[in-house]
């Protein structure tokens, strides 16, 4: 009886041990700039107060195959080049600055596509045909977050999608916006600025009085990760299957 209370105290003693010496190696390779990106994330994390979400992709849900289909039926030509994930036309930058109004942008919808008789309705339903919407349980999640952390959202986004998701927000979940889930939001045709220009994440740091070194970012899109990572903000990449809600818990945010 003793000796295998003894064991048993031998064994758990040595997984410690061996959980402490695997701490201290990877402390080791992060200080020294030799581990990165997903490897290094649980380490990394501990000394996080802020978390700054993207929304496409991140929380709400984009299909790009359905957008492409949305776009070749009002013949807009390859829709890949025209639009896609970290690809688009210079009048999508434009209009997620705010630099283009909603009809400047559908009356380009209808050069483009040589049919000047599309309606604005026809327009808005290509565009939108990107839009899945949220997955179950992810607002309870932010929610919880914001208890916990200062949370913010960071959204390329523009007026016609702007009105498609606050109507779908409404809709399905009786939320008049996303303002209860953050501490702010940052829309980038609300503000004139897009990821990835670094003004957008000085703006967030410098209004809130956020440490780069204590605050999180997360897209779906690497290029926006550089210019948070410049400023020593910390970054995550979403990469599908991977989920806001899954990220979260494996990494003990709310344990």
């Amino acid at each position: 009886m003793l000796l295998s209370f003894a064991v048993i105290v031998i064994i758990d003693l040595v997984s410690k041990l061996i959980y402490f010496l695997k701490k201290q190696i990877m402390l080791f390779f992060i200080g020294y700039g030799l581990v990165s990106g997903g490897i290094s994330t649980y380490l990394r994390m501990q000394h996080i107060k802020n978390i700054i979400f993207d929304y496409g992709n991140v929380i709400f849900l984009l299909d790009f195959e359905k957008l492409k289909t949305g776009w070749n039926s009002i013949a807009i030509s390859r829709p890949d080049a025209f639009f896609s994930h970290g690809v688009q036309d210079p009048i999508f930058d434009a209009f997620d600055k705010g630099h283009v109004t909603a009809h400047e942008f559908r009356q380009f919808i209808r050069d483009r596509s040589g049919n000047p008789q599309l309606k604005d309705e026809e327009i808005d339903a290509a565009w939108n045909s990107l839009l899945l919407g949220v997955d179950k349980d992810t607002h309870e999640v932010l929610a919880s977050l914001n208890k916990k952390y200062r949370t913010f959202l960071l959204s390329n986004i523009n007026p016609i999608h702007y009105e498609y998701i606050m109507n779908y927000l409404k809709d399905e979940f009786g939320f008049e916006d996303n303002d209860h889930l953050f501490e702010k939001t940052y829309y980038s045709h609300l503000i004139g600025i897009r990821k990835p220009d670094i003004a957008i994440f000085e703006k967030v740091l410098n209004e809130n009085g956020l440490k780069a070194e204590e605050t999180l970012f997360i897209d779906d899109i690497a290029a926006n990760l550089e210019p948070a990572k410049a400023l020593g903000i910390q970054t995550f990449l979403m990469k599908a299957p991977d989920t806001i809600q899954d990220f979260i818990k494996r990494e003990g945010f709310l344990s």
